[in-house]
Protein backbone atom coordinates (compact mmCIF):
# COMPACT_ATOMS: atom_id res chain seq x y z
CA UNK A 1 0.00 0.00 0.00
CA UNK A 2 1.06 3.55 -0.94
CA UNK A 3 2.49 4.77 2.40
CA UNK A 4 1.58 8.50 4.23
CA UNK A 5 4.69 10.25 5.34
CA UNK A 6 4.42 12.94 7.67
CA UNK A 7 7.86 14.84 7.92
CA UNK A 8 8.72 17.29 10.64
CA UNK A 9 11.33 19.72 9.75
CA UNK A 10 11.52 18.77 6.01
CA UNK A 11 13.10 22.02 5.28
CA UNK A 12 15.90 21.76 7.03
CA UNK A 13 19.21 20.02 5.99
CA UNK A 14 18.72 16.40 6.61
CA UNK A 15 14.71 17.10 6.11
CA UNK A 16 15.09 18.56 2.90
CA UNK A 17 17.35 15.58 1.64
CA UNK A 18 14.96 13.09 3.14
CA UNK A 19 12.37 14.82 1.26
CA UNK A 20 14.26 14.92 -2.27
CA UNK A 21 14.65 11.38 -2.03
CA UNK A 22 11.09 10.02 -1.52
CA UNK A 23 9.61 12.59 -4.09
CA UNK A 24 12.19 11.32 -6.40
CA UNK A 25 11.48 7.99 -5.99
CA UNK A 26 7.56 9.19 -6.24
CA UNK A 27 6.28 5.82 -4.36
CA UNK A 28 4.77 7.75 -1.16
CA UNK A 29 2.07 10.65 -0.08
CA UNK A 30 3.95 13.38 1.60
CA UNK A 31 3.67 16.11 3.73
CA UNK A 32 6.36 18.39 5.43
CA UNK A 33 5.44 20.54 8.52
CA UNK A 34 7.99 23.37 9.02
CA UNK A 35 8.36 26.86 9.88
CA UNK A 36 10.38 27.49 6.65
CA UNK A 37 9.31 26.47 3.31
CA UNK A 38 11.25 24.63 1.53
CA UNK A 39 14.22 25.72 -0.68
CA UNK A 40 12.81 23.64 -4.03
CA UNK A 41 9.95 25.23 -4.82
CA UNK A 42 8.58 22.07 -6.44
CA UNK A 43 8.10 21.03 -3.26
CA UNK A 44 5.44 24.28 -1.96
CA UNK A 45 2.82 22.06 -2.66
CA UNK A 46 3.67 19.30 0.08
CA UNK A 47 4.50 21.89 2.23
CA UNK A 48 2.18 23.12 5.82
CA UNK A 49 3.70 25.92 7.76
CA UNK A 50 3.49 24.56 11.13
CA UNK A 51 5.48 25.48 14.49
CA UNK A 52 6.73 22.54 16.04
CA UNK A 53 5.86 24.13 19.79
CA UNK A 54 2.33 25.15 19.37
CA UNK A 55 0.45 21.72 19.78
CA UNK A 56 -2.79 22.39 18.26
CA UNK A 57 -1.90 22.79 15.08
CA UNK A 58 0.86 20.01 14.99
CA UNK A 59 -2.15 17.59 15.89
CA UNK A 60 -4.72 19.33 13.45
CA UNK A 61 -1.84 18.66 11.01
CA UNK A 62 -1.60 15.00 12.37
CA UNK A 63 -5.60 14.48 12.21
CA UNK A 64 -5.92 16.11 8.73
CA UNK A 65 -3.07 13.88 6.57
CA UNK A 66 -3.73 10.83 8.46
CA UNK A 67 0.00 9.45 8.23
CA UNK A 68 1.14 6.00 7.97
CA UNK A 69 4.53 6.89 9.31
CA UNK A 70 6.15 9.90 10.40
CA UNK A 71 9.36 11.06 10.58
CA UNK A 72 10.31 13.51 12.45
CA UNK A 73 13.44 15.60 12.13
CA UNK A 74 12.17 19.43 13.33
CA UNK A 75 14.26 21.10 15.68
CA UNK A 76 17.24 23.57 16.85
CA UNK A 77 20.66 22.35 16.34
CA UNK A 78 22.87 25.36 16.93
CA UNK A 79 24.98 25.30 19.82
CA UNK A 80 24.34 29.28 21.06
CA UNK A 81 21.60 28.41 23.40
CA UNK A 82 22.17 29.92 27.13
CA UNK A 83 20.06 27.66 28.94
CA UNK A 84 18.17 23.88 27.83
CA UNK A 85 14.93 26.03 27.27
CA UNK A 86 16.45 27.55 24.34
CA UNK A 87 16.25 23.81 22.93
CA UNK A 88 12.47 23.50 23.60
CA UNK A 89 12.19 22.94 19.99
CA UNK A 90 13.92 19.67 20.81
CA UNK A 91 12.26 18.21 23.84
CA UNK A 92 8.91 20.56 24.19
CA UNK A 93 8.54 20.07 19.87
CA UNK A 94 9.00 16.21 20.66
CA UNK A 95 5.73 16.25 23.31
CA UNK A 96 3.91 17.89 20.97
CA UNK A 97 4.70 15.28 18.38
CA UNK A 98 3.76 12.07 20.37
CA UNK A 99 0.57 13.64 21.87
CA UNK A 100 -0.05 13.84 17.84
CA UNK A 101 0.82 10.63 17.24
CA UNK A 102 -1.06 9.54 20.46
CA UNK A 103 -4.30 10.81 18.68
CA UNK A 104 -3.89 9.28 15.65
CA UNK A 105 -4.73 5.80 15.09
CA UNK A 106 -3.69 5.80 11.52
CA UNK A 107 0.47 5.57 12.46
CA UNK A 108 2.23 2.90 12.20
CA UNK A 109 6.06 4.16 12.48
CA UNK A 110 7.54 6.55 13.83
CA UNK A 111 11.08 7.58 13.67
CA UNK A 112 12.40 9.83 16.13
CA UNK A 113 15.46 11.85 15.25
CA UNK A 114 18.11 12.61 18.18
CA UNK A 115 21.80 13.55 18.01
CA UNK A 116 24.86 11.55 18.71
CA UNK A 117 25.43 14.74 21.27
CA UNK A 118 23.75 12.57 24.22
CA UNK A 119 26.72 10.95 24.91
CA UNK A 120 30.15 12.99 24.07
CA UNK A 121 33.43 12.49 23.43
CA UNK A 122 35.36 9.18 25.19
CA UNK A 123 34.21 5.92 26.00
CA UNK A 124 30.87 4.18 23.60
CA UNK A 125 28.03 3.75 25.66
CA UNK A 126 27.19 0.44 27.28
CA UNK A 127 23.62 1.01 26.59
CA UNK A 128 20.89 3.21 24.92
CA UNK A 129 19.95 4.57 28.37
CA UNK A 130 23.76 5.79 28.92
CA UNK A 131 23.65 9.65 28.92
CA UNK A 132 26.67 11.64 28.71
CA UNK A 133 25.45 15.07 27.19
CA UNK A 134 28.12 17.84 26.94
CA UNK A 135 26.28 20.61 25.62
CA UNK A 136 22.89 21.56 26.23
CA UNK A 137 21.46 20.58 22.76
CA UNK A 138 23.00 17.23 23.97
CA UNK A 139 20.90 17.60 26.97
CA UNK A 140 17.93 18.72 25.29
CA UNK A 141 18.32 15.52 23.01
CA UNK A 142 18.44 13.94 25.79
CA UNK A 143 14.96 15.41 27.50
CA UNK A 144 13.38 14.05 23.50
CA UNK A 145 14.45 10.59 23.97
CA UNK A 146 13.31 10.15 27.66
CA UNK A 147 10.06 11.08 26.36
CA UNK A 148 9.93 8.65 23.43
CA UNK A 149 10.35 5.95 25.98
CA UNK A 150 7.92 7.15 28.71
CA UNK A 151 5.11 7.57 26.04
CA UNK A 152 4.62 3.35 25.78
CA UNK A 153 3.45 4.71 22.32
CA UNK A 154 0.95 1.43 20.97
CA UNK A 155 2.79 2.07 16.89
CA UNK A 156 6.45 0.85 16.16
CA UNK A 157 9.45 3.56 17.06
CA UNK A 158 12.34 4.12 16.25
CA UNK A 159 15.30 6.48 17.50
CA UNK A 160 18.08 7.86 15.47
CA UNK A 161 21.22 9.55 16.61
CA UNK A 162 22.94 11.11 13.69
CA UNK A 163 26.53 11.61 13.94
CA UNK A 164 28.26 14.61 12.38
CA UNK A 165 26.57 14.70 9.11
CA UNK A 166 27.55 16.73 6.03
CA UNK A 167 26.57 16.74 1.87
CA UNK A 168 24.65 19.26 -0.16
CA UNK A 169 21.99 21.69 1.44
CA UNK A 170 24.68 22.08 4.80
CA UNK A 171 23.56 24.77 6.80
CA UNK A 172 27.01 26.23 7.85
CA UNK A 173 30.03 24.01 6.07
CA UNK A 174 29.53 26.59 2.78
CA UNK A 175 30.42 29.41 4.41
CA UNK A 176 32.85 27.88 6.92
CA UNK A 177 34.43 24.45 6.69
CA UNK A 178 34.12 24.10 2.49
CA UNK A 179 35.04 27.89 1.80
CA UNK A 180 38.17 28.26 4.25
CA UNK A 181 39.25 24.99 2.34
CA UNK A 182 38.87 26.46 -1.30
CA UNK A 183 40.69 30.21 -0.40
CA UNK A 184 43.28 27.59 0.79
CA UNK A 185 43.46 29.08 4.08
CA UNK A 186 42.78 25.24 6.04
CA UNK A 187 45.48 24.12 7.96
CA UNK A 188 45.07 20.03 9.64
CA UNK A 189 46.56 20.19 12.96
CA UNK A 190 49.60 17.25 12.75
CA UNK A 191 50.21 14.69 15.19
CA UNK A 192 48.48 11.65 15.73
CA UNK A 193 45.33 10.74 13.87
CA UNK A 194 42.22 12.16 15.22
CA UNK A 195 39.46 9.27 14.25
CA UNK A 196 35.13 11.13 14.31
CA UNK A 197 32.23 9.80 12.98
CA UNK A 198 31.13 11.85 10.05
CA UNK A 199 28.07 10.71 7.84
CA UNK A 200 27.21 11.74 4.27
CA UNK A 201 23.42 12.51 4.34
CA UNK A 202 22.56 10.49 1.60
CA UNK A 203 23.68 7.59 3.34
CA UNK A 204 21.35 9.10 5.92
CA UNK A 205 18.37 9.30 4.38
CA UNK A 206 18.83 5.65 3.06
CA UNK A 207 19.14 4.85 6.43
CA UNK A 208 16.00 6.19 7.90
CA UNK A 209 14.04 4.99 4.82
CA UNK A 210 15.79 1.39 5.68
CA UNK A 211 13.90 1.82 9.02
CA UNK A 212 10.76 2.68 7.45
CA UNK A 213 10.77 -0.41 5.18
CA UNK A 214 12.11 -2.99 8.07
CA UNK A 215 10.35 -5.54 9.93
CA UNK A 216 9.78 -5.10 13.27
CA UNK A 217 12.22 -6.97 15.42
CA UNK A 218 14.95 -5.37 13.84
CA UNK A 219 13.51 -1.71 14.62
CA UNK A 220 11.25 -1.77 17.11
CA UNK A 221 12.09 0.50 19.95
CA UNK A 222 15.77 0.08 18.93
CA UNK A 223 18.53 3.22 18.97
CA UNK A 224 20.33 3.84 16.06
CA UNK A 225 23.48 5.82 15.62
CA UNK A 226 23.09 7.02 11.64
CA UNK A 227 26.02 7.81 9.21
CA UNK A 228 28.92 6.36 7.82
CA UNK A 229 32.03 3.83 9.42
CA UNK A 230 34.72 6.46 11.69
CA UNK A 231 37.12 8.12 9.14
CA UNK A 232 40.40 9.52 9.47
CA UNK A 233 39.58 13.68 9.72
CA UNK A 234 42.56 14.56 7.84
CA UNK A 235 41.17 11.68 4.93
CA UNK A 236 37.99 13.45 5.30
CA UNK A 237 39.40 16.77 4.70
CA UNK A 238 41.70 15.74 2.06
CA UNK A 239 38.98 14.64 0.42
CA UNK A 240 37.74 17.64 0.04
CA UNK A 241 40.33 19.76 -0.40
CA UNK A 242 41.75 17.85 -3.80
CA UNK A 243 37.77 17.90 -4.82
CA UNK A 244 38.04 21.49 -4.72
CA UNK A 245 41.23 22.77 -5.25
CA UNK A 246 43.60 19.83 -6.86
CA UNK A 247 45.49 19.82 -3.63
CA UNK A 248 45.85 17.90 -0.15
CA UNK A 249 45.50 20.34 3.24
CA UNK A 250 48.59 21.71 4.79
CA UNK A 251 49.47 19.92 7.78
CA UNK A 252 51.01 22.04 10.37
CA UNK A 253 52.40 21.44 14.23
CA UNK A 254 49.45 21.22 16.46
CA UNK A 255 50.50 23.71 18.77
CA UNK A 256 50.75 26.43 15.91
CA UNK A 257 46.79 25.86 15.59
CA UNK A 258 46.16 25.71 19.25
CA UNK A 259 47.76 29.39 19.32
CA UNK A 260 45.40 30.29 16.14
CA UNK A 261 42.40 29.28 18.30
CA UNK A 262 43.53 31.42 21.52
CA UNK A 263 43.05 34.47 18.52
CA UNK A 264 39.83 33.34 17.20
CA UNK A 265 38.31 33.18 20.84
CA UNK A 266 39.56 36.59 21.35
CA UNK A 267 38.37 37.95 17.98
CA UNK A 268 34.60 35.89 18.17
CA UNK A 269 34.92 37.62 22.21
CA UNK A 270 34.79 40.95 20.22
CA UNK A 271 31.72 40.13 17.91
CA UNK A 272 34.16 39.44 14.49
CA UNK A 273 34.63 36.18 13.00
CA UNK A 274 38.07 34.00 12.57
CA UNK A 275 38.06 30.52 11.04
CA UNK A 276 39.45 28.38 14.13
CA UNK A 277 38.95 28.66 17.87
CA UNK A 278 38.48 26.88 20.53
CA UNK A 279 35.92 24.37 20.66
CA UNK A 280 36.40 24.21 16.56
CA UNK A 281 40.33 23.07 17.89
CA UNK A 282 38.82 20.68 20.26
CA UNK A 283 36.57 19.15 17.17
CA UNK A 284 39.62 18.96 15.20
CA UNK A 285 42.10 16.98 17.77
CA UNK A 286 39.30 14.87 19.83
CA UNK A 287 38.39 11.29 19.05
CA UNK A 288 34.58 11.35 18.86
CA UNK A 289 33.52 7.88 18.48
CA UNK A 290 30.14 6.41 18.06
CA UNK A 291 28.68 2.61 18.06
CA UNK A 292 28.02 1.92 14.46
CA UNK A 293 28.24 -1.48 14.31
CA UNK A 294 24.59 -2.05 15.41
CA UNK A 295 23.43 -0.02 12.71
CA UNK A 296 25.04 -1.86 10.20
CA UNK A 297 24.14 -5.30 11.15
CA UNK A 298 20.64 -4.09 11.20
CA UNK A 299 20.38 -1.73 8.04
CA UNK A 300 23.18 -2.99 5.95
CA UNK A 301 26.44 -0.74 4.66
CA UNK A 302 26.36 2.59 3.62
CA UNK A 303 25.40 2.68 0.09
CA UNK A 304 28.12 6.01 -1.31
CA UNK A 305 31.37 5.86 -0.63
CA UNK A 306 33.35 9.31 0.84
CA UNK A 307 34.47 9.90 -2.16
CA UNK A 308 31.22 9.60 -4.40
CA UNK A 309 29.84 12.00 -1.40
CA UNK A 310 32.36 14.56 -1.63
CA UNK A 311 31.87 14.52 -5.24
CA UNK A 312 28.37 14.67 -4.85
CA UNK A 313 28.92 17.34 -2.61
CA UNK A 314 30.95 19.58 -4.71
CA UNK A 315 29.11 19.48 -7.35
CA UNK A 316 25.90 20.83 -5.56
CA UNK A 317 28.46 23.50 -4.18
CA UNK A 318 29.23 24.43 -7.41
CA UNK A 319 25.89 25.27 -8.19
CA UNK A 320 26.07 27.88 -5.25
CA UNK A 321 26.65 31.42 -6.19
CA UNK A 322 26.96 32.25 -2.67
CA UNK A 323 29.72 30.18 -2.19
CA UNK A 324 32.22 31.44 -5.41
CA UNK A 325 31.93 35.20 -4.16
Amino acid sequence: MQRRILVTGGSGFIGSNFVDEVARRGEDVLLNLDLVPPRDGLHLDIFRSVDILQGEAVKQAFEEFRPSHVVHFAGKTDMFGEDVKAYAANHEGTHNVIAAVQAVDSIERVVFTSSQFVVGPGALPASDIEFRPHTLYGQSKVLSELAVREAELSCMWTIIRPTNIWGAKHPRYPSEFWRVLKQGRYVHPGGHKVIRCYGYVGNVVEQVLRILASERGKVDHKVFYVGDSPVDLLDWANAFSIELTGKPVRVVPRFAIRGLALVGDAVVACGGRFPIFSSRFRSMTEDYLTPMTPTFDALGPSSVSMEQGVRETVQWLRGESEFWQ
